[in-house]
């Protein structure tokens, strides 16, 4: 039987937050460099386990 609700996977809700970090990076870069700052911070922490889960 076919799941209606199949669950993400790790990768996938690592790809979402730093896709979401990103957008609000961007929204900041113009208005708080150094809020902006902190969130590309956090973006490349999240950006370095996606990375870390690529099997190459």
């Amino acid at each position: 039987m076919i799941s209606i609700f199949k669950s993400k996977s790790e990768k996938e809700k690592l790809q979402k937050k730093y896709e979401s970090l990103m957008k609000e990076w961007h929204a900041l870069l113009n208005v708080n460099r150094k809020e902006s700052d902190k969130k590309f911070a956090e973006a490349q922490l999240v950006l370095d386990k996606i990375e870390s889960l690529n099997p190459n």
